[in-house]
C-alpha cells in the first residue's frame, strides 16, 4: 500500500491530518505529517524526514504532499525523493487533495497525483451568493 507524508510548513499538515481523521474516522492510507519550522535548517532536518517517509511506506512508496511549491518543504521533499524509496510529489496541499487521496486507497502510486492534483482542482468553487 501506498504511504502519504505531508511535507509542510509547522502546523499545517497534523491540522489538515487530524481534520481528515475526524471526518473519515479511519484514514485507510499510513499518513504522516513532518513539520518545518521558518527557522529550520532543511539539511539537519533531511535524516528526520528520511525516518518519516519510511515510516509511512506501505511497501508501494509514498506520495509526497507539500503545501507551496518553492518553499523550503517541497525543496526537502525534493531531496527526498532521490533517497531510494518510490516518491511522487505534489503540490498546493489542500483539505480536498488529502481526502480525495485517501478516497483513492486502492490506486497505486503512478495514478495517486492526478487524483491529489483533480482533489485540489475540484475543490475550488467560486460561490457568487
Amino acid at each position: 500500500m501506498v504511504g502519504v507524508l505531508l511535507v509542510t510548513h509547522k502546523g499545517i499538515g497534523s491540522a489538515l491530518l487530524s481534520v481528515a481523521e475526524k471526518l473519515l474516522r479511519n484514514l485507510p492510507l499510513k499518513a504522516e505529517a513532518f513539520e518545518i519550522a521558518f527557522d529550520d535548517d532543511p539539511e539537519r532536518l533531511l535524516p528526520q524526514a528520511s525516518a518519516a517517509l519510511r515510516r509511512v511506506d506501505g511497501g508501494d512508496g509514498v506520495l509526497v504532499l507539500t503545501d507551496l511549491y518553492g518553499a523550503t518543504p517541497s525543496n526537502l521533499a525534493a531531496k527526498l525523493a532521490h533517497l531510494g524509496t518510490p516518491v511522487r510529489r505534489v503540490s498546493a496541499l489542500s483539505l480536498p487533495m488529502l481526502l480525495r487521496v485517501m478516497n483513492y486507497a486502492e490506486l497505486g502510486l503512478e495514478e495517486l497525483p492526478a487524483v491529489a492534483a483533480a482533489g485540489a482542482r475540484n475543490g475550488v468553487v467560486h460561490d457568487d451568493g
